[in-house]
Order: structure tokens, then sequence, then C-alpha cells
């Protein structure tokens, strides 16, 4: 471990920024991304993310939305944001915290916790900057998400 945290929290934590800022970039909801860079690619970038990280993102970006093909899409919710917008690393820390729960109660691999994450209900729900949920407790995402549902 180097710093502050394991390299593959770091790792995972440069996935799921760069997953963010794709989808910004092309404006659409995170599962979409994720499923069309597919979970190969994910696992190759999440391998490699220490180089990557040292690279320009919009260069990494561009790479990706060419040769995955990623559609341009219709969902902004940066611009339905009436509040201060996370940054795409607020939000790939949300995301990377959360999949690291998921690894840690079910055994998963890094990226088949990513797959699952950005393909469920809770996903949906974060991409709502108009909510706090974002911001909430770690341990309370994950029961919720455990629960299928946001608890109160």
């Amino acid at each position: 471990m180097n710093g502050r945290e394991k390299k593959e929290y770091n790792d995972l934590f440069f996935l799921c920024s760069l997953i963010e800022y794709i989808a910004r970039r092309t404006k659409n909801h995170r599962d979409v991304v994720v499923n069309a860079i597919g979970a190969e690619q994910l696992a190759h970038v999440y391998e490699l993310a220490d180089v990557y990280h040292s690279e320009n993102i919009d260069k990494i970006t561009d790479d990706l939305i060419t040769q995955r093909h990623i559609p341009a899409g219709t969902f902004d919710n940066v611009a339905a944001c009436s509040y201060r917008v996370p940054t795409h690393w607020d939000i790939g820390k949300v995301y990377k915290r959360l999949i690291v729960d998921v690894c840690n109660a079910h055994g998963k691999t890094p990226v088949d916790a990513l797959v699952e994450v950005y393909n469920s209900w809770m996903s949906r729900e974060l991409e709502n900057y108009n909510s706090s949920l974002f911001y909430e407790n770690p341990s309370y995402l994950y029961a919720s998400y455990a629960e299928g549902r946001i608890l109160e």
C-alpha cells in the first residue's frame, strides 16, 4: 500500500471517475457507458489505471468513445442540476466506495462488482444531482443497495 489507500482502490477510483467523465461528455446514463465499454475493456483500463491516470483524460475519453462506439445521448444531469455539480472525481469516489463494499461483502472481483453496481437501480439514483444521495455515508449507501431501496 502506497499512500492512504490500496492501489486497487485508487485504480477503481480512476476507472469510476473516467466512466463519469465519459457519461457527461456523451450525455448518457452511466450504465450505457459501462455496457458500451464492456467488461473486458473495463478490466484492461482497471489493470492499467496507474498508467492511464497520468495521461490526459480527454484523450483517453476520446479514444474510448471512438473505439467502443459510444453514442451521443440526451441525458444531461449536469445541466439539470439546480445546485453545485459534483465533479467527476466526487462521483467516482462514491461509486468506488460502493463497489469496494460489494466486493468485500460478496467476494466479487472489482470489475464484476462495477458492472453490477452501474447496472443497478442505485446508479440511476446517484445520477440525480438534485438529491443529496451521493453525499450520504458509504455504509448507508451500501445498506440501501443491499436492501434494494433507499432506506429511511
